[in-house]
């Protein structure tokens, strides 16, 4: 297990600098640090992109793009996340597993885990996960991650896109599926996105490693300590039109989304189904 950093003193320094330091972030992580190769851009299309294209090229496991702005992140079914400096923190991690693509069922749901501890020790208090990659604040969406999945000579890589909101974005600038959130709300100061960037990547280190071990299931009470829809009647939508309703009961060993339902208990694995509360 990797020591927790200091976040107190470092909390207190809320400057956020136009282009986020590698060695600073490098720094903070210590002996950690081995394991990331942090490279930091001022603006890029998208980091998930970039950081894919690198992939194919040889780019090793914990390779990290951070990037001040994205004029083309992308989120999850096509949508667009859009970063701009000091209103959030935008970043694509790379990660290389063994084995095959049913090995990393459930992933999605790790990462989730990791950056809500990562929140919740840099001082976060009401934060939430919701099947199967928002991250939540009092209820609202503060996060989000998107990961997308490749084979690789011995096994899989994994593009790890995460989002977080350190400012609300400006009223009436964007529809939003589910109303907004940020750290902002909780928190005074912010974080420096230094310190936040390295209290994530030494929680997913852990939670990455223990998902390479035993899958979700080792990680499956945890994520369900975190569950902000545990026992709540939910709808699940594909493209606009009701595929269930029931009890969210939360997800299975391999991630799979459990819903108890008139009919017995369903298993959902469908990455295209939105969860919405009924």
């Amino acid at each position: 297990m990797v020591a927790m950093l200091p976040m107190t003193q470092a909390m207190a320094q809320s400057s956020f600098p136009c282009l986020i330091d590698p060695a600073r972030v490098a720094a903070l992580l210590g002996p950690l640090s081995e394991r990331f190769t942090i490279e930091a851009l001022a603006e890029c299309s998208s980091t998930s992109t970039l950081l894919l294209e690198r992939a194919q090229q040889g780019a090793v496991s914990g390779s990290l793009l951070v990037a001040d702005r994205q004029t083309a992140g992308r989120g999850r079914r096509g949508r667009h996340w859009l970063s701009s400096p000091a209103a959030g923190l935008t970043f694509s991690l790379l990660w290389r597993f063994s084995g095959a693509l049913a090995r990393l069922s459930g992933l999605s749901l790790a990462v989730g885990l990791a950056v809500a501890r990562a929140l919740e020790h840099s001082g976060a208090s009401g934060v939430g996960l919701k099947w199967p990659n928002d991250i939540l604040l009092d209820g609202g969406k503060v996060g989000g991650i998107l990961i997308e999945l490749e084979s690789s000579p011995g096994g899989m890589l994994a593009v790890i896109g995460i989002g977080l909101n350190l400012q609300l974005p400006p009223a009436g600038e964007e529809e939003f599926l589910h109303p907004p959130a940020a750290l902002a709300q909780t928190l005074s100061p912010l974080p420096d996105r230094h310190c936040l960037l390295a209290a994530v990547l030494n929680e997913l280190a852990v939670v990455l490693d223990r998902f390479d071990q035993v899958g979700f299931s080792g990680l499956r009470s945890a994520w369900q300590a975190h569950h902000a829809w545990q026992q709540r009647p939910v709808r699940l939508l594909d493209g606009g039109r009701i595929q269930g309703e029931g009890l969210c009961l939360g997800a299975d060993d391999d991630g799979a989304l459990l819903l108890q339902t008139p009919a017995g208990i369903e298993r959902c694995l469908s990455g295209d189904l939105s969860l919405r509360v009924a």
